[in-house]
């Protein structure tokens, strides 16, 4: 019992090693390839169409600011000297009705007039910091800049400016001409993107300040307030383009940056791996409770196969192939346990041995084959004519013993005679013939301390004295 639950335990901790082995190699190759597929192929891939789209929606603005930079009748209208300022306020109302801004403008350099659709707004003054925007723009190398102010005519509205040098026909700056958008609008946009492509999207400038940002990106204003980037801002911000992956809080995260020239920002792209972790950590849970209960059936399995198997090997090895009774081999093992089980209960324990009469006659009539056939019988119905408890076992050639349990000399010579009867009076078939079959047996009870060798002997000669007076006799030792 033992060494079948210990072989069942050492195969089940070999599955188990293997399988878990193989799952959890499984599980880091799928997390590498997966964090290689998201670095090398998703995320990039990604930016492309984000900047793809970012150029269709952001970066009309700057077409438009272009188009007014280079319209003649802009130009034309300033250099004439700006005689009838509903002209151009009209042309400013066409652009932003036309290509839906929220405001359109245009700053004489002669003038310092703020001209808008609503009318002449101010005069731009360089000792008001609020019109520090133009001058820079005026002065730009660039012929435009892209920034985030407050709207001039409504202070609470953050705008993104793209502001457009107007120039005469020989190249002298006459003023600055824009539109300006929503940041609301254009945060959506980000937002947009965002739930589109499951991606933190953000962008900064070449110094590394936030400019714009979606949803779920924090309270950082740079990237050097970012943990896990702000050892990378360098390189991000000295490239036009880089790829780069950190750890945070037991997570990676990995980051696609992509210089978008029109504005000077860089687009920022960020994944991180908990969704792809999570479905790999869900496999592998699945995959070890797999495992285990393959192992736990495989083990069972093993076990009930050798068990039954070994059960099998011992009913070979103790009982007798022709008739099916315990072998001699396994006699005194037999023996020694029922005698200690009546010693326990003060039982007596009784001893038969038998053979069958005349079985050389037999084997001389009806060959081998009878032979087998008379013993296969006779000790098939000597065993439906005893206790379950009683124990018959093959002493060799024809010649048995019976263990009767609990049962003293007398009911034993008895119980001999019911057998020897039954025996007589059950014939044989054999072909067409009907063999007749007597036994001879001699009966006696064990004694207390008595060995086995003793116990045989006596009753032996039982059964010899039996023999001796003729055939289908029984004696009494």
């Amino acid at each position: 019992m033992g060494k079948k639950l210990y072989f069942a335990i050492v195969l089940c901790l070999l599955l188990a090693t293997g399988f878990l082995t193989t799952s959890f190699v499984s599980f880091h190759v799928a997390r590498e390839s997966v964090e290689e597929q998201i670095s090398e192929t998703t995320l990039p891939l990604t930016s492309d169409n984000i900047y793809s789209e970012i150029q269709r929606d952001l970066l009309q603005p700057i077409f438009i600011s272009s188009l007014m930079a280079h319209d003649t009748f802009v130009r034309d209208w300033a250099l004439a000297g700006e005689q009838d300022n509903d002209k151009i306020i009209k042309y400013l109302g066409e652009i932003q009705n036309r290509y839906d801004t929220i405001t359109s403008y245009f700053i004489s350099e002669k003038t310092r007039n703020y001209y808008h659709p609503s009318g002449v707004i101010k005069k731009i003054s360089e000792e008001d910091p609020a019109d520090v925007w133009y001058f820079q723009a005026r002065d730009d190398i660039k012929p435009y800049e892209v920034n985030i102010d407050s709207d001039t005519v409504d202070r609470s509205r953050l705008t993104i400016f793209v502001n457009y040098q107007v120039r005469d026909y020989d190249g002298n700056v006459i003023g600055v001409t824009g539109v300006g958008l929503s940041l609301t609008a254009v945060t959506n946009l980000i937002e947009t993107y965002q739930k589109r492509y499951g991606r933190t999207i953000y962008f900064v400038d070449r110094e590394g300040k936030v400019t714009l940002n979606g949803s779920g990106f924090g309270a950082a204003n740079s990237l050097h307030e970012r943990r896990g980037m702000r050892y990378h801002a360098t390189q991000i911000l000295t490239a036009p383009g880089s790829s780069i992956s950190y750890e945070e809080d037991g997570a990676t995260y990995f980051v696609n940056s992509r210089l978008v020239p029109e504005f000077g920002w860089l687009l920022i792209v960020e994944q991180n791996d908990f969704v792809a972790n999570e479905r790999i950590q869900n496999t592998l849970l699945i995959n070890i409770a797999i495992s285990l209960m393959i192992t736990v059936i495989v083990g069972l399995a093993a076990y009930l196969t050798i068990r039954n198997y070994q059960n099998r090997l011992e009913e070979l090895a103790s009982r007798d192939k022709l008739t099916g009774s315990y072998n001699r081999q396994v006699f005194d093992m037999l023996f020694d346990t029922t005698r200690k089980s009546c010693k326990r209960q003060t039982k007596p324990l009784s001893v038969m041995t038998f053979d069958l009469d005349d079985f050389k006659g037999i084997n001389d009539a009806y060959g081998h084959p009878g032979g087998d056939a008379v013993l296969r019988e006779v000790l098939t119905n000597i065993r439906t004519a005893v206790r379950e408890s009683d124990i018959v076992c093959r002493w060799g050639g024809d010649e048995f013993v019976i263990l009767f349990p609990e049962m003293d000399r007398q009911d034993a010579l008895t119980k001999a005679r019911d057998l020897a009867d039954h025996v007589r009076n059950s014939p044989i078939r054999f072909g067409r013939e009907e063999i007749t079959i007597t036994i001879s047996a001699g009966v006696t009870e064990y004694r207390d301390g008595e060995d086995i060798d003793t116990l045989m002997m006596r009753v032996d000669n039982a059964l010899y004295t039996a023999k001796a007076t003729g055939p289908d006799h029984i004696s009494l030792a």
